[in-house]
């Protein structure tokens, strides 16, 4: 098994004999077919890898963890994980420890077990490990502010900074207004059926190239707009941009929506993939059937999709996508980040009716029960779809 950015350190008590504690040490690693990097003692890069890992290599150790403690707080904020091997009583003193941490209030965990157990737990953990490390390095843009209607939907800056390490940034409306401005129209748009949309096609390929621009100018990995407001300033809309900007790698969300922003990014940290940005527009609670709906969805989550005006306004360019039926997730975090919605369910149809948001799509939860989040106690309206079950990493990494 193969795994990138682990790095182990290791705990080992001066009355052990140093040579047959290395050649436990050489056969238990070996045995678990890692890709890591062995610091043995040395804990100066302790905190710069993805996974730290503490070896603990023999009993005696408690008390050599202690004197390392408080310069290892200073070097990483994630959970202490001990590997052990069992043998000269690791396992008793990792318990020890670990005891001693969580009397302290600090996380950790024991990463103990047979061989396939303790690579498929590292594995989980280097992925998780591997994620956290990505958000901390992800750039957020907030293009104009929320749209007014989303009154649950403010974030505290500071507080997601601190719990997710994202840095948001906030960009003027009239930025993108300047940048779209002196951005050339594109010569030939696709052509579409429908002559409405054919005729603002070229319109929705400028706002994408804009938004282009402004991702390169603050080097971002993602945006939310206020796409409402183009529908006034420049008679067009962003469903275009935004479903091809997500299929490019970037996370682009819509109006202004800072929590659903932020449970795409988490969304994409785990599965790295792009997700469906929507909002519930019918639900059955006998059944436990959703009809979810928006205007734009990644090109990449699809099988086919068509082009149609935005379904509010009548003009510019939305998207009808229609997206593999099967397993799906259904997730979004709160603005504070003090709660979150996961639910695995299935997707059991696409539909096209005019009365709604062009991308509609039939889900079905596989708790039936869950639908009472929806109408007793929902967190905002935009929840995020991802094609899979992601249950277990979204937990995990929240955790």
């Amino acid at each position: 098994m193969t795994m990138n950015h682990i790095s182990i350190f290791t705990l080992t008590s001066k009355l052990h004999d140093e040579q047959s504690v290395a050649a436990v040490t050489k056969e238990f690693l070996g045995n678990l077919h890692l890709e890591y990097t062995l610091h043995g003692g040395d804990y100066t890069d302790y905190g710069s890898a993805p996974l730290n890992l503490i070896y603990v290599r023999t009993g005696g150790t408690e008390d050599i963890f202690l004197k390392l403690l408080p310069e290892l707080r200073t070097k990483s904020r994630q959970p202490f994980y001990f590997l052990t091997s069992g043998k000269s009583n690791s396992l008793a003193a990792s318990m020890e420890i670990l005891s001693y941490l969580r009397q302290n209030g600090l996380q950790g965990e024991i990463i103990h077990g047979s061989n396939e157990y303790i690579r498929e737990r590292i594995a989980q953990l280097s992925k998780r490990g591997e994620a956290r490390r990505w958000l901390h390095e992800c750039r957020l843009g907030v293009i104009g502010k929320p749209s007014d209607w989303l009154i649950s939907s403010h974030v505290a800056y500071n507080t997601i900074q601190e719990k997710l390490g994202v840095t948001l940034i906030d960009i003027p409306m009239q930025e993108l207004l300047d940048t779209l401005a002196t951005t050339p129209m594109p010569e030939n748009g696709e052509t579409v059926a429908d002559k409405a949309v054919s005729d603002a096609m070229p319109g929705a390929e400028r706002i994408y190239a804009a938004l282009k621009n402004i991702i390169v100018k603050y080097h971002l990995q993602g945006f939310t707009i206020r796409c409402f407001d183009l529908l006034t300033s420049v008679r067009n809309t962003g469903c275009l941009a935004l479903a091809k900007l997500n299929s490019e790698g970037f996370i682009a969300g819509c109006e202004g929506d800072i929590p659903a922003l932020l449970s795409m990014t988490i969304a994409r940290a785990v599965t790295g993939t792009a997700a469906f940005q929507a909002n519930p527009a019918s639900i059955r609670p006998d059944t436990g059937e959703m009809v979810f709906a928006h205007c734009t969805i990644p090109f990449c989550l699809v099988e086919r999709y068509e082009f149609d005006t935005h379904f509010e306004s009548g003009i510019g360019v939305g998207i009808r996508g229609y997206m593999k039926e099967g397993p799906v997730t259904i997730f979004k975090v709160a603005g504070d980040l003090s709660r979150h919605f996961i639910e695995e369910a299935e997707l059991i149809a696409n539909e096209s009716k005019p009365d709604l948001c062009r991308t509609q799509q039939v889900i079905r939860l596989k708790h039936p029960e869950r639908t009472a989040y929806f109408l007793n106690q929902p967190i905002g309206n935009h929840h995020i779809i991802m094609p899979g079950h992601h249950r277990e990493q979204l937990e995990q990494l929240l955790g």
